[in-house]
C-alpha cells in the first residue's frame, strides 16, 4: 500500500517536473502564466490578508481580537451581521420563488409576452444599484404617488426591512430566473411525458419529476441571491433607514468612524458569510444541477394551454413584469418634475445641474469604463486559456482565486484596496489606476466563467495540431483560441463596460477628491434627498450605458458575432 502510495506521490512529482520543463520552453507562456499568478496575488490575495491583518491589531498597532468582540458585543454591529442575515434568507426565499414561476412560464406555459423576461432580467444589469429604490420612494415614500396622493397616507414609512425585502426581491429575482430557466429548458420532456402516460396529473408529475430534477439548481438560486443580498450596498443606504446591514455598518465604521479595525473585523465576518456560500454553491449546487441534465433534447415540449394552471402563471408573470418597468419608468419621470410629492410642475433643471456640476464625473465614469472593459476581456480569456487548456503548478490556484471576485463583497474589497495600497512599496490611493483595477477585478470572473465554459466545448486537437506544427502558445492563442471564443470575449467586454458604470460598493472607498463617479453622486443626491437629480444622473447613466452597448453590438457585427449570440446576463 505504501509502495503504491509512493509510487504516485513519485509519478506525480514526475507529471510536474515534465509540465515545468514543457511551459518553460515557451517563454511567452511561462511570462504569462507567473503575470497572472501574480496579479491574482497581488490584487486580490493581498487586499484580503490587509483586511485580516487590520482586523486584527488595535489602535495602538498591537495584536488584538477586541474588532471581534466588539462585533459581537456592540448592539449595532451584531444588529447589523442578524439584520443582514434574516434580510438575504427572506430575500432569497421571495427572489427564488418568484425567479422559478418566471422561469417555469418560460419554459413550460404556452402564452405571450414571454420577451418581457429578457426585458427585466437586464434592467438590474444597466441601472444603477439602487434605481429601484428611488422608484419604491417615489410610491410609498412619505411623499409617494401611492401612499399620499392617491391614499392619503401622511405617516406611512417604506423605510426598513419591508422596504430592503421588496427593494431586493424585485432587484435580485431575475437572476433567480436566468439560473432556472436554463435549467428548466433543458430537461428532457419525455421523462415528465412518461409520468403522464402512467397515469400522472401534471402535479403530480411537477411535484415527482420537474421539481425534483430542477430542485438542486433551486437550492443554487437561492445561495446567489443570498450572496447578492448580503453584499447590496446601495439599496441598504438608500432605503434601510435604521435596519443597518453588515455593508452599510463596515462603510459608516471605516469612513465615518475612522474605526479601520472594526471596520476590517466586520468585513472579515461578512466574507465568510459570502464564502461559505460561494464555495458552497460553486463546488456542490452548481456541478448538481445538472447531474440529471443532459443538454437541449431534440424533442420539443409540449406547452401547457389549460386554463387553470395558464391563466393564474402568465397573469402573475406579466403583471409583475410590468410593475418592474413602470418602476424603471419612474426614474427618468421623476428626472423632469420639478419636486416630487410637491411640485409635479416639468423641469428640466435637474438636468441643467448634472450637465454642468456632474459633468466630470459624467466624463471620469465613462473613461475608467472604456478602459477598463478591453483589459478585463483579453484578461478574462487569457485566464480561461489557461485554466481549461495548460497543466502548470498554481493551475487551481488561479481557477479558485480568479473566481473570487464573484464571492467577495464590493465594500471588502474597497477597504482592502484602501489598505493594501495606501503606502510603499505600491501607492495607488486616491489615483484612477486603483478604480480602473477594481473594477476589472469585480467583472472579469464573468468574462472568465463565460470562456471557459465556450473553451470546454470546442476540441482542442485543432490547438494541439497548431502546436505539433511549431507555433508557440503567444501564437496558437491569437489565431486559433480567441476566433473561436469571440462571442464569449466581446460578451465579456459589454458586461465589464456596463458593471463598471453602475459599480458603487467597492468603488465608494476609492473615491478621491480628483476623481468622482456617477453613482457615487447619485447617492449623494439621494441621501439627502434630492431625488430628483438623482433620477436625471441615474437616466444619463442608464442612457450611455444603452448608447454604449448599441455602439458595441454595431462593432460586434463586423467581427461576424451575432448579438443574440452574447449573454450580457451569464453568470
Amino acid at each position: 500500500m505504501k509502495k503504491n502510495k509512493a509510487n504516485a506521490n513519485k509519478g506525480f512529482g514526475h507529471k510536474l517536473i515534465s509540465e515545468f520543463k514543457m511551459i518553460s520552453k515557451d517563454p511567452i507562456l511561462l511570462i504569462t502564466i507567473i503575470a497572472v499568478i501574480f496579479s491574482l496575488f497581488l490584487f486580490i490575495i493581498l487586499p484580503l490578508y490587509h483586511v485580516l491583518k487590520q482586523s486584527l491589531i488595535d489602535l495602538d498597532g498591537n495584536f488584538s481580537i477586541s474588532g471581534y468582540i466588539t462585533a459581537f458585543t456592540s448592539s449595532s454591529n451584531f444588529a447589523s451581521i442578524v439584520n443582514t442575515l434574516v434580510l438575504a434568507t427572506i430575500v432569497g426565499v421571495i427572489a427564488t420563488i418568484i425567479g422559478f414561476v418566471f422561469a417555469y412560464a418560460a419554459a413550460y406555459i404556452k402564452m405571450r409576452g414571454k420577451k418581457l423576461f429578457n426585458l427585466i432580467a437586464i434592467l438590474p444589469l444597466i441601472s444603477p444599484p439602487f434605481a429601484i429604490s428611488i422608484s419604491i420612494i417615489f410610491m410609498f415614500g412619505s411623499r409617494g404617488l401611492i401612499t399620499h396622493d392617491l391614499l392619503g397616507l401622511n405617516d406611512f414609512n417604506i423605510y426598513g426591512l419591508t422596504g430592503l425585502v421588496l427593494v431586493q426581491s424585485l432587484s435580485f429575482f431575475p437572476l433567480a430566473y436566468l439560473l432556472l430557466s436554463g435549467v428548466l429548458e433543458t430537461i428532457d420532456p419525455s421523462m415528465e411525458e412518461a409520468s403522464q402516460n402512467l397515469g400522472g396529473s401534471r402535479w403530480n408529475t411537477f411535484a415527482k419529476v420537474t421539481f425534483p430534477l430542477a430542485k438542486p439548481a433551486i437550492v443554487n438560486a437561492f445561495l446567489l441571491v443570498f450572496i447578492k443580498s448580503i453584499a447590496d450596498f446601495g439599496n441598504p443606504i438608500a432605503i434601510g433607514g435604521g435596519y443597518n446591514t453588515l455593508a452599510v455598518q463596515i462603510y459608516q465604521q471605516a469612513i465615518g468612524n475612522y474605526d479601520m479595525a472594526g471596520a476590517a473585523a466586520l468585513a472579515v465576518i461578512l466574507l465568510d458569510i459570502s464564502l461559505i456560500m460561494f464555495i458552497v454553491q460553486k463546488y456542490y449546487f452548481e456541478n448538481k444541477s445538472y447531474v440529471t441534465v443532459t443538454g437541449k433534447s431534440a424533442k420539443e415540449r409540449l406547452m401547457i394551454g389549460e386554463k387553470h394552471i395558464r391563466l393564474p402563471i402568465s397573469m402573475f408573470c406579466i403583471t409583475a413584469s410590468l410593475i418592474i418597468i413602470a418602476l424603471y419608468a419612474l426614474i427618468p419621470l421623476g428626472s423632469v418634475v420639478k419636486l416630487w410629492g410637491i411640485n409635479y410642475s416639468l423641469t428640466f433643471d435637474h438636468y441643467i445641474y448634472v450637465f454642468s456640476v456632474g459633468k466630470k464625473a459624467i466624463l471620469d465614469t465613462t473613461i475608467f469604463a472604456a478602459i477598463a472593459a478591453p483589459i478585463t476581456g483579453i484578461v478574462g480569456m487569457i485566464v480561461a486559456y489557461l485554466i481549461v487548456r495548460k497543466r502548470f503548478l498554481g493551475r487551481t490556484f488561479v481557477d479558485f482565486t480568479s473566481m473570487l471576485g464573484i464571492a467577495i463583497p464590493g465594500t471588502v474589497i474597497g477597504i482592502g484596496y484602501i489598505l493594501a495600497f495606501n503606502s510603499p512599496p505600491v501607492v495607488l490611493t486616491g489615483t484612477a489606476l486603483i478604480l480602473i483595477i477594481a473594477f476589472i477585478a469585480r467583472s472579469v470572473p464573468v468574462g472568465i466563467k463565460s470562456a471557459v465554459t465556450t473553451l470546454q466545448q470546442i476540441d482542442p486537437s485543432i490547438e494541439e495540431a497548431a502546436q505539433d506544427l511549431g507555433a508557440n502558445s503567444f501564437k496558437v492563442f491569437t489565431t486559433i483560441t480567441l476566433p473561436m471564443i469571440k462571442t464569449a470575449f466581446l460578451g465579456g467586454l459589454i458586461y465589464s463596460f456596463i458593471k463598471s458604470m453602475t459599480a458603487l460598493s467597492a468603488v465608494i472607498f476609492l473615491i478621491s477628491a480628483k476623481y468622482n463617479l456617477m453613482t457615487i453622486v447619485i447617492l449623494d443626491q439621494v441621501e439627502v434627498g434630492k431625488f430628483g437629480t438623482a433620477s436625471a444622473f441615474s437616466t444619463v447613466l442608464i442612457a450611455i450605458v444603452y448608447l454604449a452597448i448599441f455602439i458595441m453590438y454595431r462593432i460586434v457585427g463586423l467581427f461576424g458575432v451575432s448579438k443574440k449570440d452574447i449573454k450580457l446576463t451569464k453568470g
